[in-house]
């Protein structure tokens, strides 16, 4: 392992370990002590890596609240607060974000749906703006406090650097900044079709985030609102087990493909 400290290669490894059961080693240029997770984002953590990625999968994945979470780790031998998995979540989901964009960059099609939903904040609406390709693929995700030509066009822009090309054709409803949010930021050879009947596969699309953020009932912030909402997205499409509409994936193949995927998973942040 290199210093994290001068990124020096001459490194020898010791023979203690850290209680976590992490590989320490000396850096023979600086004379300093590290281990596995020195200069990571896991650092001065006081629980395995994997469990605190595992904690954070459950809470961002499935419908549970942060004393459910705290709750079910219990029978593992893990006492920590709801708390916790709160200042978890705030700490790793943006990492887990990030990594999960990076890696689908260029992968969906030329074929963009756009839609925005409702979600609660603090007791007021907010919007959050979607796409995704014809196949069901995520394209991007952006929570905004208002509807209008600014969070449109920023929207786009966001989406634009995330799949790293501009679509072909892109499918709204009859929301009036589209027309030219599209055609100032995608470009003017964008072809822009408004119909709420081709729309209906994102108005679909819109029920996971609705199932998972009704039972929190609504955020307390923007900031929480806008990093759940943007990771829950990433973590939902990288765990989508089919790759076009209507696609057909026996329980066999879904247990499979998600043992494979959350192992991948787990290597993807570790390497972050």
């Amino acid at each position: 392992m290199n210093c994290p400290y001068c990124l020096s290669a001459t490194t020898k490894e010791q023979r203690k370990k850290t209680s976590l059961g992490y590989r320490t080693c000396r850096c023979s240029a600086c004379q300093r002590i590290f281990n596995e997770r020195s200069g990571t984002p896991f650092n001065f953590l006081e629980y395995p890596t994997d469990i605190v990625l595992l904690i954070v999968l459950w809470r961002l994945r499935y419908k549970l609240s942060l004393r459910d979470v705290a709750e079910m780790f219990l029978q593992r031998g893990l006492v920590l607060t709801h708390e916790t998995v709160r200042d978890w979540e705030a700490r790793f989901a943006p990492l887990i974000g990030d990594q999960l964009r990076r890696k689908r960059r260029g992968q969906v099609s030329t074929c963009w749906h756009v839609d925005e939903t409702y979600i609660k904040v603090h007791g007021n609406w907010c919007y959050l703006y979607r796409a995704i390709d014809r196949d069901g693929n995520l394209v991007d995700s952006m929570l905004s406090e208002k509807r209008n030509m600014d969070a449109a066009q920023r929207f786009f822009q966001q989406a634009l650097e995330t799949v790293g090309r501009a679509p072909e054709r892109v499918t709204t409803d009859g929301h009036d900044a589209y027309p030219r949010a599209i055609r100032e930021t995608l470009g003017g050879d964008v072809l822009h079709r408004c119909s709420h009947y081709l729309n209906n596969i994102i108005e679909q699309d819109h029920r996971g985030i609705k199932q998972r953020y009704y039972p929190m009932r609504g955020f307390g912030s923007f900031t929480s609102a806008a990093r759940f909402c943007r990771t829950f997205d990433e973590v939902r499409q990288f765990f989508r087990f089919r790759t076009t509409i209507g696609q057909s994936v026996s329980l066999a193949q879904r247990r499979d493909l998600f043992r494979e995927r959350l192992n991948a998973f787990t290597m993807l942040i570790l390497r972050a």
